[in-house]
C-alpha cells in the first residue's frame, strides 16, 4: 500500500491558524465488539488510536479491509461508544465536548449543528421521498421547505441523479444512487466536520469526479474532513496526512 507523505495544510478556515487550530482530537480509543451469538467473544476493532484533524483539511484513514477504518469513523460519529480513549470535538463557542463522553441529547445536537455522516448505505425512512429526505436536515435548522427543496435539487442534479428519481422512495434506488443521495443529504448543510466513509465506492468515474470537486467546495468553505476509502491513489490525492491500520492499530 502506497502512503501519503504529509504536506502542510493550506486549506484552513478564514481567520483560524491551520498549523494551530485542531477541532477533532482523538486520543487512545479503543473499541471492542462482544458478539453474543457467539457465547460472548470479544472481537477487538481497533486499538490505542491517536491522532488529529486540522481546520479545514482532509485527514484519510488507510487500511485492508477489517482493519477498523469503518469502526473508527463511526465511534467518532458516536454510532458506536468507544470502550475508552476520548474524541474531543471543539465547538463554535470555543468549549469542547469528548465526543466518547457526551450524553445521547448532546451527540444528537452536535450532529444537526456541526457534525455530518458519509456512509455507504442510505437508511431510507417510509413513506419519505428522495428529495425529502436530503433536504431533511435543512429544514431541521429553519430553513423554509421550498428553499431547501431547491438547494438539494440543484445538488442532485450535480451528482445527475435522473430527475424522475427526485420524488420516487430511495428504498427503490441502486446503491450508486442512494449513496449519492446520502452525499448530497451530508454537503447540504455544510457541516464544520465531515465524516466520509467510501463516498465514491459504488460510482463510476465521470460520477466520482464530481463528487470530488462537491467534497472539494466543502473544504474550501472551511469543512475538516475525515475520510475513508478502499482507492489509495484517490486518498493520497484528496488528503493532507494519510493515517494507516493495520489489524486496528496505526502504524503510519
Amino acid at each position: 500500500m502506497s502512503v501519503f507523505t504529509p504536506q502542510p495544510i493550506t486549506h484552513g478556515a478564514a481567520g483560524q491558524s491551520s498549523a494551530t487550530a485542531l477541532p477533532l482530537r482523538v486520543r487512545n480509543l479503543h473499541k471492542t465488539f462482544t458478539l453474543h451469538v457467539l457465547g460472548g467473544k470479544h472481537v477487538p476493532a481497533f486499538h490505542d488510536v491517536s491522532f488529529d484533524a486540522p481546520a479545514g483539511g482532509f485527514l484519510g484513514i488507510a487500511g485492508a479491509s477489517g482493519s477498523g477504518k469503518s469502526s473508527l469513523l463511526k465511534c467518532i460519529f458516536r454510532t458506536y461508544l468507544a470502550d475508552s480513549g476520548s474524541v474531543t470535538w471543539n465547538l463554535t463557542d470555543g468549549s469542547e465536548i469528548d465526543l466518547v463522553q457526551a450524553t445521547d441529547d448532546e451527540v444528537l445536537d452536535i450532529r444537526r449543528d456541526e457534525i455530518g455522516y458519509v456512509s455507504q448505505f442510505l437508511r431510507p425512512m417510509p413513506r419519505v421521498t428522495a428529495i425529502d429526505l436530503a433536504a431533511r436536515p435543512l429544514v431541521e435548522r429553519g430553513m423554509e421547505r421550498a428553499e431547501a427543496r431547491e438547494r438539494i435539487a440543484d445538488l442532485f442534479a450535480r451528482v445527475r441523479l435522473p430527475r424522475d428519481l427526485w420524488d420516487g422512495l430511495p428504498v427503490l434506488f441502486s446503491g450508486g444512487e442512494q449513496q449519492r443521495v446520502n452525499l448530497v443529504r451530508a454537503l447540504a448543510v455544510a457541516p464544520r466536520l465531515l465524516l466520509l466513509d467510501e463516498p465514491t465506492a459504488s460510482l463510476s468515474p465521470d460520477l466520482q469526479a464530481e463528487v470530488v470537486t462537491l467534497i472539494g467546495e466543502a473544504r474550501d468553505r472551511g469543512t475538516t474532513l475525515v475520510g475513508v476509502m478502499h482507492d489509495t491513489d484517490l486518498l493520497n490525492r484528496l488528503s493532507d496526512q494519510v493515517i494507516v491500520l493495520d489489524q486496528g492499530r496505526r502504524v503510519a
